[in-house]
């Protein structure tokens, strides 16, 4: 069944593609957010994992991989370099000896509050000049928006 249309206007225009608007968008917070990581030293990609991390506090390479919608060589080439940097432990599944289960190390938890910080920092600075109840509806309707898509694709 075709969507709906709304107020928005009905030919293609890239400024008022919201498929455009949140790609630029995404890739802002990206960028801002990598260059106050790497006072930290680590990296975005490992950002997003430690995130899921502190969340769930173990899981295995193919779970990472479906949380954060990435290929499987992707997440092992990150958890390989977490594990170098000693962020991040891994050990046999007892239930599976083929898989690994990814544990956070001490270093990998005391980085959650320097780390989060620089995090709230950015978006801080994205609703600056919004108020509350501004920036509150930007967080539902881009919630709103990522569900309507997840539902298209199945994630």
């Amino acid at each position: 069944m075709p969507p709906k249309h709304h107020a928005l206007e009905t030919h293609f225009s890239r400024p008022k593609s919201l498929g455009y608007l949140s790609y630029r968008l995404a890739r802002l917070f990206s960028r801002a957010l990598d260059s106050r990581l790497a006072a930290h030293g680590v990296p975005i990609g490992q950002f997003r994992v430690l995130l899921i991390l502190w969340e769930v506090e173990q899981s295995t390479q193919a779970e990472l991989a479906h949380y954060l919608d990435i290929e499987q060589p992707t997440a092992a080439a990150t958890i390989s370099r977490m594990q170098r940097d000693g962020l991040i432990t891994t050990s046999p599944d007892p239930a599976d000896g083929r898989r690994l289960l990814i544990r956070m190390t001490e270093r990998g938890r005391a980085l959650r509050g320097p780390l989060t910080a620089e995090a709230q920092y950015i978006n801080d600075l994205a609703i600056e000049g919004m108020t509350a109840a501004e920036a509150e509806q930007a967080l539902d309707l881009l919630a709103r928006l990522g569900d309507a898509l997840a539902r298209e694709v199945g994630f």
